[in-house]
């Protein structure tokens, strides 16, 4: 019966720890968000893609738990407002955040 126990016992320890291992933090996200983040990333790039007046080569885009950076350096300010109103436009984006730079 102390076998049993003791294995129970364990199992929820092990349970417990890989939660608590895929949890996010303030800095670090879990697993699902990670994933989530991908999607969005992959969803902005093929929208820039997508428009033929920005060079989607030199836009670079991550996102962070819905927040997505777009930097590198543009054309003009045209560039930029494009692709913030491309970037805001994809579902699941909850912020921007505008690191590009004018050439």
């Amino acid at each position: 019966m102390k076998i049993i126990k003791l294995i129970g016992a364990i199992f929820v320890a092990i349970a417990m720890a890989s939660v608590v291992g895929c949890a996010s933090t303030p800095t670090q996200e879990g697993t699902g968000e990670y994933v989530d983040d991908a999607v969005i990333t992959t969803k902005v790039k093929a929208a820039i893609f997508n428009e033929p007046t920005l060079k989607s080569s030199e836009i670079n885009v991550e996102t962070f738990k819905g927040t997505v950076q777009l930097s590198g350096f543009v054309s003009g300010k045209n560039d930029i407002n494009k692709a913030l109103e491309i970037t805001r436009s994809v579902k699941g984006v909850a912020a921007v955040k505008n690191d590009m730079r004018l050439k």
